[in-house]
């Protein structure tokens, strides 16, 4: 079965697939309700579905970036800036005064979809098998991630862009 499927609100989406997996188990279920989120955006639900997203996006990205940083990984720097990238692309598309309609979605959808299988299989994935390889093999665990500091409420689009 394709992981491209007609989604119940006209458009196509990317289901979820193990073959998505990097190996890292909240790493993989993060992915996956990225996927679920990006398959529920609808005309109906846009606006509350961004933004939970939104900040899921910003979530990810800092356990996956913490995750990187503390277990040593050579390639972090570069990672970041993928993130970074991508942010800036979310926000460039969210700048647009249009109205949400289903082309708009289908848009961001395709876009959405597009970078996460993107992203997944080939910088993430390189990842997922670096870790496992340095380590899970060696025994070597990473340090705890650091607490998160405490501090008023900054809009997902600061934290994306890492200005929270």
């Amino acid at each position: 079965m394709s992981t491209l499927e007609k989604h119940a609100h006209g458009g196509f989406v990317v289901e979820w697939r193990d073959g998505f997996k990097i190996g890292l188990p909240q790493v993989d279920a993060e992915h996956r309700h990225l996927f679920t989120l990006v398959r529920s955006l609808s005309a109906t639900n846009v606006q509350a579905t961004l933004d939970e997203l939104l900040e899921y996006v910003v979530t990810h990205f800092t356990n996956e970036q913490a995750l990187m940083e503390e277990s040593g990984f050579p390639d972090f720097h570069q990672h970041l800036a993928l993130h970074e990238q991508f942010s800036s692309q979310v926000a460039e598309f969210l700048s647009g005064t249009d109205e949400w309609s289903e082309d708009r979605i289908q848009s961001l959808r395709k876009f959405l979809n597009k970078w996460l299988v993107g992203h997944i299989l080939t910088h993430d994935l390189r990842f997922g098998k670096w870790y496992q390889e340095h380590v899970t093999k060696t025994g070597h665990a990473p340090q705890a991630p650091r607490a998160q500091v405490t501090r008023a409420k900054v809009g997902w689009f600061d934290r994306l862009l890492g200005r929270g």
